[in-house]
């Protein structure tokens, strides 16, 4: 488990998640630590990622969000060499022993579309510590209080919700009922801290 990311989630629960330019020039101003990099492609990620770092903020990349690059180890190798980024996002659970191995902080994050994805939260932790991610993040994070702890007591890792989170009782809801952290792509949420 990756100690130092989640000491940082846990001191600073609201992350942001910037999906342009003008959402990571706004990012940087604020008080947040962890920033999601959900945008750029193979040119852009590695000045994305330097400009978060330099600005003293822990960048974390969505793998399958970057245009140019597969849901393949080739593409963790590239973001932990060519990249400041200190932990990779992926819908792919197949990628994160690999993410793990390579030192980085593996973020999975799953869409709460039905019993079934609650299912596959639940199996996470009945598999092998290096296939575990550190941390899961459930969209849309504004899902009912009940079913937040319910996938909290199912899967017995850090949970990150997000998607959705647009006001100060959509953040409460999720730390309140079981949630290490949310992350939001609105300003207003990233002020809260």
């Amino acid at each position: 488990m990756n100690k130092e990311f989640l000491d940082k989630l846990e001191d600073s629960p609201i992350v942001a998640a910037v999906r342009n330019d003008e959402g990571l020039e706004a990012c940087l101003k604020t008080e947040v630590e962890i920033v999601f990099v959900l945008y750029g492609d193979v040119c852009s990620v590695s000045g994305i990622t330097e400009q978060i770092a330099e600005a003293g903020k822990t960048p974390v990349v969505h793998l399958d969000l970057i245009d140019g690059l597969s849901q393949r180890e080739a593409a963790v190798d590239f973001l932990r060499k060519k990249t400041m980024a200190q932990g990779i996002i992926t819908t792919r659970s197949s990628l994160i022993s690999c993410i793990k191995d390579r030192g980085l902080a593996a973020v999975l994050r799953v869409f709460i579309l039905d019993s079934r994805a609650m299912d596959t939260v639940g199996k996470l932790t009945r598999q092998s510590y290096s296939s575990q991610p550190d941390v899961i993040e459930i969209l849309p994070g504004t899902l009912a209080p009940k079913v937040i702890s319910k996938i909290r007591k199912s899967a017995d890792l850090p949970l990150i919700c997000g998607g959705l989170i647009s006001d100060r009782e959509d953040v409460m809801n999720a730390l309140d009922h079981g949630a290490i952290a949310v992350s939001a792509t609105s300003p207003v949420i990233w002020d809260m801290l």
